[in-house]
């Protein structure tokens, strides 16, 4: 079903709107700050914050709060961010102020990435060192890519994002994914990666691990990697993980297998010396989940860490799926 009239009318007179639309089109590429649209369109900010108070309300934009610092996207799910994106379709691409408009976005993604590149080489060396001791990236995309194999992800979630490497690398498999990280720095540095990459299915927001800050069973893929060992209670942000997951949805889980590397504890903020298997399945099992697989990654380096990879699912619809007859006709 389509919109009722007077939703579709309200929605047509608020991205009519000139000002309005420059914004819809700037927050299509995506996440900027009133400061970042202040500065392309060159209007005043209690000027531009009206503006993006009304298409918020009309539910257009999604707004989301980091730190003192609030941002703007263009909404992904719903008819009337469906509508929005067939009218920016529909403008040409040869309009002036639209250029421009793109011109100006262009120089605010550079002063991006150059910030976050100045944070990646202040601490360049560290994280040179702890991959020397990791599996290589190639070794975890492969399994990563088995494990999910070719169903289509309508929407993912990445936990403890990072550079959001994984929202890189599974952008093809995707409709839309967030990513959360408790570090404003490498959100930065997220941020300027998908940029760079042209990925503008994907957003990137601060968050606890712990307590995330988005609705339960939203996500039918979830992925944590390298993340859990920076925990104290690793198993509680499997179950936040678990919450927000949909019913027969997968968790994939990269983490470190057990070692006796103590001075990453010191060295690194390291609380735990890695996970074996029974342990991850014990802890997925308290929450519904089943692990389907586990694959062991190790690079054969001496003094190299193993890695292992994870892949468990919800149990609900595999419950459903094996009940009796008689209990899913009478439901």
């Amino acid at each position: 079903m389509g919109l009722a009239l007077d939703t579709l009318v309200d929605v047509l007179k608020t991205a009519g709107e000139p000002t309005r639309f420059r914004l819809l089109a700037l927050l299509a590429e995506g996440d900027l700050t009133v400061t970042d649209l202040t500065d392309i369109l060159g209007q005043s900010q209690p000027r531009i914050s009206r503006h993006l108070k009304l298409l918020t309300e009309e539910s257009l934009i999604d707004r989301y709060q980091e730190g003192a610092w609030a941002y703007f996207r263009l909404r992904q799910e719903g008819k009337a961010a469906a509508l929005v994106r067939t009218l920016l379709a529909a403008a040409s691409e040869e309009d002036p102020v639209l250029l421009r408009d793109s011109e100006r976005l262009l120089a605010v993604k550079r002063v991006r990435a150059e910030r976050a590149q100045a944070y990646f080489s202040r601490n360049a060396s560290e994280w040179d060192e702890l991959r020397r001791l990791h599996v290589s990236d190639a070794a975890v995309e492969a399994a990563l890519l088995k494990l999910i194999g070719k169903t289509p992800i309508d929407a993912l979630l990445d936990l403890g994002t990072g550079t959001g490497w994984i929202l890189q690398l599974l952008s093809d498999f995707y409709r839309r994914a967030v990513g959360i990280d408790a570090s404003r720095d490498m959100l930065a540095v997220a941020r300027a990666n998908l940029d760079k990459a042209g990925i503008t299915k994907a957003s990137v927001r601060h968050g606890d691990i712990l307590n995330l800050p988005l609705e339960g069973q939203d996500f039918d893929l979830i992925t944590i990697h390298q993340v859990l060992h920076f925990l104290d209670q690793p198993e509680l942000a499997i179950a936040e993980a678990a919450r927000v997951l949909r019913p027969g949805g997968r968790i994939i889980i990269v983490d470190l297998a057990p070692h006796k590397l103590d001075y990453l504890r010191e060295d690194h903020a390291h609380i735990r010396l890695g996970f074996s298997h029974q342990v991850m399945a014990e802890w997925l099992d308290k929450v519904g989940l089943e692990v389907e697989e586990a694959i062991d990654l190790g690079s054969g380096k001496e003094g190299a860490l193993t890695a292992t990879v994870w892949l468990a699912r919800d149990r609900r619809l595999l419950i459903a799926s094996h009940a009796p007859a008689e209990t899913q006709n009478a439901s």
